[in-house]
Parts: structure tokens; sequence; C-alpha cells
């Protein structure tokens, strides 16, 4: 079966996206940046009441939109047999999943930031700093795989895991679904 070039460079392109897009985004925001003036004081070593308290409302939002860019377009998908080889509409399913899993991390890593101002939060969290980190890599690993279910495992399982951390520190996550918008504008 003979493939049109068009199609070839298609897929090339939406693969090294899928697999480069996210780790370069990881890369950049891991470099330090000062933007602090000699004018703005240094933030305060133990954060206030009302620091704490908005810090379990942005958790929650930001692992509520993660799991819910998780479940919305990798596990439903993945389950509908949308990433089948020869499945219509495949690439473009591939393409949502690989900008929900950039995504996911990103919302993830702000999730676990914003817990820090919260020491119940900041604690239950503690152990799943390495899991969420694991994420970034993710992409590249199920484009590789023959079995994508694997993969497709990890991104739940490590949701659930914040969410249960989330919820042993007070802190109720509830998915909330973004729209492709937000996917498409994730700092």
């Amino acid at each position: 079966m003979l493939v049109p070039i068009r199609h070839l460079a298609l897929a090339v392109t939406l693969c090294c996206a899928l697999v480069v897009g996210p780790t370069a985004y990881a890369d950049s925001r891991s470099a330090p940046q000062d933007t602090r003036t000699a004018s703005q004081p240094s933030p305060s070593p133990s954060p206030t009441e009302e620091e704490r308290r908005l810090a379990k409302t942005r958790f929650v939002v930001d692992a509520g939109l993660a799991a819910g860019a998780t479940h919305e377009w990798i596990v439903k998908p993945f389950k509908a047999g949308k990433f089948a080889k020869g499945h219509h509409g495949r690439t473009m399913a591939l393409v949502k999943a690989g900008l929900a899993g950039a995504f996911a991390y990103n919302r993830l890593k702000a999730a676990v930031a914003d817990a820090e101002a919260d020491p119940a939060l900041s604690k239950a969290l503690a152990p799943l700093t390495a899991s969420i980190e694991d994420l970034k890599d993710l992409p590249h690993e199920f484009h590789k795989s023959d079995s994508p279910d694997a993969t497709v495992n990890r991104y739940q399982d490590v949701v659930d895991k914040v969410k249960a951390a989330g919820a042993s520190a007070g802190a109720q996550v509830q998915d909330q679904v973004p729209s492709p918008q937000q996917l498409l504008s994730s700092p």
C-alpha cells in the first residue's frame, strides 16, 4: 500500500511534536528565572492563612484540569480503540492525546507548586513528585510502544494518586475537562 508523501510528512511532523514538545517545554520551565527586583520583598518563609486557603483552591483546580484532560483525551479514546492502527481519526486522537498529556503534566506540576503553601498538601504530595516528573517521558514511550495500555494506565494511576493525596489533605479533586483552547494555550 503506497502512502502519499504529504501523509508521511504530516505523520512525521506530528510524531516529532508529540515527542519533543512536552520535553522541550519542561526543559524551558526548569531553567531558573529570578524576576524579582530589588524593591520587591522576598517571599515570606511561612505562608499566611489566606495563602494556605488559596493554595488548596489552586491545587483543586489544577489537579482537576489534569484529571479531566487525562480522562477525556487519553483514557476514553484509548478505551474506545481510537489509537489502534488503521482506525479512522487515529492521527487526530493521537495529537489530542499528546496535547492532553503535556497539559496534564503542566497542571500537575502547578498543583505540586500550589501545594507547597499548605503543609498537609505538601506532605501528601511529596511521594508523588517523582511519578509526576516521569510523565514528561510518556509521550515518547507511547509512540514507541506496540501496546500503549501501560502508558495510558500510568497517566491514570498518577492522576488517581494525586486525587487521593488531595482528598487525604482535605482537598477534594473533581475532574474538570479543559477546552481544546485551554490545551493549546497552556503555558
